[in-house]
């Protein structure tokens, strides 16, 4: 009998103390946002650290995924970054940001603005939403692959709302890659929409930067099919004397990659909200 009452004392303690832990742990929540500029209703993933509350401002890293997938893909496949919103107590914002928009405001087709969403529709209801820190300095957008493309295509246009960006296997130039992913979806052809490519190329808006108007880190693998871009992108940055981090190690367009190069970043968004308090 004895032995028995102290069996279930010691597990009703692992179910209290689990509990306990569960409640200290990050929280996931999958929320529905709205944007007017496109009239519609947008899924996000919101994660909130350890001991969040309203009583404290929190820094926000924007997470935005690759082509072909949707708001679910970072927290699925790499449900470490609950980990790193613990850690250096970031509220992490993951949107959908459809199968291949590009993170653009199309200029041919008026359903598809999401820069628009993103950079000011998103943002706006995340400060309302949370306890945020609601200016520059307490903003960085990553992403991988479209996102990468998406996340410095933003910062890059809108240094007023972010002072930090990423950019994991991202396609900075999209201008090799004219019958792919649905580019010609959001942009028209290649050939008959020259300007559209141009203007719309990460790698061709490195002119609106000045040095040390945003953190910036670029990780790319050597054997991505985009680590070509991405150099090319780096010496451009080096020419115009723009401080950025460059970072490149073996490994290919993968979920594997990813998985690591955004502990790395997660460090250096880290390390920019810091500096900004």
């Amino acid at each position: 009998m004895k032995r028995t009452l102290l069996l279930k004392a010691i597990i009703l303690l692992i179910v209290v103390t689990g509990l306990a832990l569960q409640t200290k742990a990050a929280r996931v929540q999958h929320l529905t946002t709205h944007s007017q500029s496109m009239d519609k209703d947008i899924e996000v993933v919101v994660v909130t650290p350890e001991g969040y509350s309203d009583d404290k401002s929190y820094p926000v890293l924007y997470l935005l995924h690759g082509y072909s997938d949707n708001q679910t893909g970072w927290i699925t496949k790499v449900p470490e970054i609950k980990n790193y919103a613990d850690l250096y107590q970031f509220i992490i914002v993951c949107p959908d940001g459809a199968f291949s928009s590009w993170y653009f405001d199309s200029p041919i087709d008026k359903n598809i603005k999401y820069e628009t969403y993103v950079s000011h529709e998103l943002v706006d209801w995340v400060d309302d939403s949370f306890s945020t820190i609601d200016s520059r300095e307490g903003r960085a957008i990553t992403g991988l692959s479209m996102g990468g493309h998406g996340a410095l295509y933003l910062a890059f246009r809108n240094q007023d709302i972010y002072g930090a960006a990423g950019s994991l296997s991202g396609g900075v130039d999209i201008r090799p890659f004219p019958d792919n992913w649905d580019l010609s979806k959001r942009l028209g052809t290649y050939a008959e929409n020259k300007d559209n490519w141009e203007e719309n190329s990460v790698i061709n808006l490195v002119y609106k930067l000045t040095p040390g108007s945003l953190e910036i880190s670029i990780d790319c693998g050597v054997g991505d099919f985009f680590y070509g871009v991405n150099c090319d992108l780096h010496e451009k940055l080096l020419e115009r004397n723009i401080p950025h981090d460059f970072t490149t190690r073996p490994g290919g367009h993968t979920w594997d990659y990813w998985k690591n190069a955004i502990a790395f970043q997660s460090v250096f968004f880290h390390h920019f909200f810091e500096k900004a308090k």
